[in-house]
């Protein structure tokens, strides 16, 4: 269970920006939530674990793939970040601690250099029509980031 916020950084990252445009139709942009609108808060229990160990596992990093990618059963962490993927996209991570954005950054990094097929992918499930991908691609290219 301690490896459930690296995944849901993964996730969350993998919907922001991509490696190409793949729609040639401008889609709409969401819009940002009204201001009485409080973006859901997303926990900081699992801020303190090393981004690092579950990256350069295979095994762990194939296991939650395989859960968001519905090709095997999660464990109760996996589908609860299942359901956490959609909200985190919708609300632009508003509800993301500042580490978690940071760590959603590495995430990128490194699926986008070093699992480009992985990255893909995902993105391909919770990106389909790129709106998350093209809304952010400024910012990926701000910070080195090559998707």
């Amino acid at each position: 269970m301690k490896y459930f916020a690296v995944v849901v950084l993964a996730a969350v990252a993998v919907a922001c920006v991509a490696a190409e445009e793949k729609v040639a139709v401008e889609k709409p942009v969401p819009k940002p939530l009204p201001a009485e609108v409080k973006p859901t808060k997303f926990t900081t229990k699992y801020d303190d674990i090393s981004l690092d160990e579950i990256l350069k596992s295979d095994r762990l990093l194939t296991n939650y793939f395989d859960c968001l990618m519905d090709t095997k059963p999660c464990t109760p962490d996996g589908t609860e970040l299942k359901k956490a993927i959609p909200l985190a996209l919708k609300e632009d991570c508003a509800g993301c601690s500042e580490k978690q954005k940071a760590g959603a950054e590495t995430v990128i990094h490194f699926l986008s250099k070093n699992k480009p097929d992985l990255w893909k992918s995902l993105e391909e499930k919770y990106d389909p029509e790129g709106i998350y991908r093209k809304k952010h691609a400024d910012f990926a290219a701000k910070k080195g980031i090559k998707v």
